[in-house]
């Protein structure tokens, strides 16, 4: 089975090109599946993140080109983005994942949210259909290996996600956020976060809603709430505008921020798309996916305690793949042996002396056709096992 994945990043894509090839949840699941039943596609997972958009195509024979199939199948010209898109087959793509799941191709370095949102991926695409056991398996052992690496390094120093970078830059901004007043625009996960991020260093939050149901809806604690329709009233009263929204559209328009008598000093956009119309930084301060990024490194000893665990999970989904390629010649090595079994359980011989030959003269010629990846070790092992099972 061959693996391929093409994908755009912030590496080499700004957020023009990836906001034109990004895709909600369900947009994204709905997507997979679509790939999967394109010519030449076993398989196929959609990863798509603030930072990137990821497509991964499974194949058993010649696999068509996952960047070009993925903007064909969502409407786009692939020479808008064919410089952008970078393409990594085999254990290069394996090894990518891997590194995705630790949050060391991130922005953010370390960031907290990418191991959900590749569980998230590996999820839609198993409930629509898309996935095969190949990917599957692939992106179960890239988020094992995420979680491994958040569990045991837990990259300390590192901010764990985007609000938390957020508040990052407008404490360096403000020199405090103690008294500040800020309104958030989204009460998914990533508002409630950052709302509860700016309550904690001391901004006075408020939490637009587009309809609250008492005791349904979620508002970060200590919090105030005013409908969504209102927000350009409730900027007026904000030093801080942050957006976090899944919204086709702007949440923050030039032309109406520019009406208000008065504006806030920063506006801060969470979201790909855009939530905040780029213009407006013409007016306030903006700070977006990109601007917030961390790119400080990791010690040595830490990158190479990361690279031995992303090593360590390769080597695992390495013999999974090599397993699963030996079945077929696994079913006919049984047949072989069963064969060899019966020509020497011949009728007139006696059946425990016929059934020890068979055996005995069975794995000598197993043996033999394996001598060249024979090893004392693996042969105990083996033998081990086999005991285990009889008992």
């Amino acid at each position: 089975m061959n693996i391929i994945m093409s994908g755009l990043d912030h590496g080499k894509a700004g957020l023009e090109k990836r906001e034109k090839l990004s895709f909600t949840k369900t947009a994204a699941g709905d997507m997979a599946r679509t790939l999967s039943h394109c010519a030449g596609v076993s398989g196929a997972v959609l990863l798509s993140t603030c930072n990137r958009t990821e497509v991964y195509l499974s194949s058993e024979g010649e696999c068509p080109d996952p960047g070009e199939l993925l903007c064909r199948m969502s409407g786009c010209r692939y020479e808008d983005f064919a410089d952008a898109f970078v393409t990594r087959s085999g254990e290069d793509c394996a090894r990518h994942l891997m590194e995705v799941s630790c949050g060391l191709r991130s922005q953010i370095l370390g960031e907290d949210q990418i191991l959900t949102q590749v569980k998230t991926a590996a999820a839609l695409a198993r409930e629509t259909g898309a996935s095969d056991a190949y990917l599957e398996t692939l992106f179960r052992t890239a988020s094992q290996c995420g979680k491994a690496v958040k569990t045991e390094l837990r990259l300390k120093g590192l901010s764990g996600s985007a609000a938390d970078s957020a508040v990052k830059a407008l404490e360096r901004h403000f020199g405090s956020l103690d008294g500040k007043t800020a309104l958030v625009i989204g009460n998914g996960e990533m508002g409630r976060l950052a709302a509860s991020l700016l309550r904690s260093h001391g901004c006075a939050v408020t939490v637009t809603l587009r309809s609250y149901h008492h005791g349904e809806t979620l508002v970060p604690a200590g919090c105030s709430v005013v409908p969504y329709d209102d927000r350009y009233d409730a900027m007026q009263r904000a030093d801080i505008v942050l957006s976090a929204t899944t919204s086709p559209h702007y949440t923050v328009a030039a032309a109406r921020l520019a009406e208000l008598e008065r504006r806030p000093a920063v506006l801060v956009d969470l979201a790909i798309p855009r939530d905040i119309e780029p213009e407006t930084e013409k007016l306030c301060k903006l700070y977006n996916i990109d601007s917030l990024g961390e790119h400080a490194g990791l010690d040595g000893e830490t990158l190479e305690r990361v690279n031995s665990m992303v090593s360590e999970h390769m080597e695992r989904y390495r013999r999974w793949c090599n397993y699963r390629d030996c079945l077929p010649a696994i079913d006919e090595l049984k047949e072989a042996v069963l064969e060899r079994v019966r020509w020497h359980l011949e009728p007139e011989q006696d059946a425990e002396e016929a059934s020890e030959n068979a055996a005995l003269r069975t794995v000598e010629l197993l043996l033999g056709g394996l001598s060249d990846c024979l090893s004392p070790e693996k042969l105990h092992e083996c033998a081990k096992g086999i005991r285990a099972r009889t008992r």
